[in-house]
């Protein structure tokens, strides 16, 4: 009896030292991400991203596509007169000042210090960026980024629980440049090509771009993710262009990756060309020049929206789902809500019409992207914001991404749900002390964080 008391006394001290070994850091480091790895997968083959499917509120199929139709030709009708770029002084235009013309056949800039993600969760955006700053030398690092950016992921290395922030936004990384870096800028354009960043890049500019691709995640399997890319080389003899990539797998990635100007052009549509270009603010007439048409940034939003529709238009499948989705996000850049909303619908509905593939399927779409919560919520779509959020927060299994709930707490708060929406703001700020938006979300209601 007596040995048999001491075996039960014994269970929970055996527990809490192996609690205890743990987080031993040795041990946590080896043991953490296997944990992680188990949740995921547990809770994928529970609720599979299969599952999660956001369906608009549109009355009738018909009536949104007689909707979009008239918007693109309205959009086509008007465009000679209406996105016409200021011109340029004709040296400008003409010839960017700082690159010969023609521009070289090969570029690779060589005055950038690599730097990996490896031992960080999600940590592309800080360490891509950190590159194009210590470019220009900048003395910091990701973890510099990282801390100011994603604090709830900071200085907690492979514990699942803290490292919750899935994604930082390009304009969170232009806003800490601004803040944190004084002497330093940048410039952020959609609709981006080949040409301009090779333009770039001769003259000069490294460029950094957001773009979709396929990785091994942390459940082993092939799935599509975001990615941001420092761009510092290109060749046309072999026409690809050469990147310092902070992912390196068995799939490629690594410094001095080359990538196919093609390849490229297919991953980058799913993020509507996007791109920024980190530069010293004592020189940024010469990063005009070298944009030419794309220094007009609503020039470049007219622009992409121009690509994005005829993408649409000749596609099929994953990326026409893609294109419309960059017609919307196109639509959100120049402040079109509710073309930009119909644009959207469009590319739910694609996305839901297609078998789904977990390799292929671009279910955490709304991890990177937020352009449909302010469509719908500008054009006072308000449960569709909430039908959207509740979709992304179940396709990610836990509520893990603070835009999203931020947005869903604006929708709740425009809808009288003041309570509800107060605990989203703060479940946001758990994700990401400090969070601007919720910060400011709560402030408007009048209470507390």
């Amino acid at each position: 009896m007596r040995k048999r008391l001491i075996g039960i006394l014994a269970i929970p001290l055996l527990i809490l030292i192996a609690i205890g070994m743990y987080y031993v850091p040795p041990i946590h480091e080896h043991l953490a991400w296997r944990l992680d790895d188990l949740h995921t997968r547990v809770t994928y083959f529970f609720q599979p991203p299969s599952q999660a499917v956001f369906v608009p509120q549109v009355s009738q199929q018909s009536a949104i596509d007689a909707i979009v139709s008239a918007t693109m030709q309205a959009y086509s009708a008007q465009q000679a007169v209406s996105i016409t770029p200021t011109p340029l002084p004709v040296a400008d235009a003409a010839t960017p000042t700082l690159t010969p013309e023609p521009l070289p056949a090969a570029v690779s800039l060589t005055n950038f210090k690599y730097e990996d993600q490896f031992g960080r969760y999600n940590y592309c955006g800080p360490t891509n960026f950190s590159m194009a700053l210590t470019f220009w030398g900048w003395n910091g690092n990701r973890d510099t980024i990282g801390k100011a950016l994603m604090p709830g992921n900071a200085n907690k290395v492979g514990d699942p629980a803290a490292s919750p922030d899935k994604n930082v936004m390009p304009y969170e990384l232009q806003d800490f440049i601004t803040e944190k870096v004084p002497g330093m800028s940048s410039a952020l354009r959609y609709g981006g090509n080949i040409d301009v960043i090779k333009r770039l890049v001769a003259g000069g500019f490294p460029v950094v771009a957001e773009k979709g691709e396929q990785q091994i995640d942390l459940t082993g399997q092939l799935s599509w993710m975001g990615h941001y890319q420092y761009i510092t080389g290109y060749d046309d003899n072999t026409q690809t262009l050469i990147i310092q990539d902070t992912f390196k797998t068995s799939l490629g990635g690594g410094q001095n990756y080359h990538v196919s100007y093609n390849e490229f052009m297919k991953e980058w549509r799913s993020f509507d060309y996007i791109f920024v270009v980190v530069y010293p603010s004592d020189r940024e007439s010469d990063v005009m020049s070298l944009l030419g048409s794309y220094s007009d940034e609503n020039w470049a939003a007219h622009h992409a929206l121009d690509v994005a529709t005829s993408d649409a238009q000749s596609l099929t499948g994953v990326d026409q789902f893609f294109a419309w989705f960059a017609v919307g996000t196109s639509h959100v850049a120049l402040k079109e809500y509710v073309d930009a909303a119909f644009a959207y619908d469009q590319a739910f509905q694609i996305y839901n019409a297609m078998p789904f593939a977990y390799s292929t399927s671009p279910f955490r779409m709304m991890w990177y992207q937020t352009g449909p919560y302010f469509a719908y919520f500008y054009a006072g779509r308000y449960q569709d914001v909430i039908n959207l959020a509740n979709t992304t927060l179940k396709t990610i299994a836990q509520p893990t991404l603070e835009e999203s709930l931020y947005w869903r707490g604006m929708a709740e708060a425009a809808t009288g749900q003041t309570q509800t929406a107060a605990n989203d703001y703060r479940s946001a700020l758990v994700i990401h002390p400090n969070y601007p938006p919720a910060l400011q979300g709560l402030q408007t209601l009048g209470v507390l964080p």
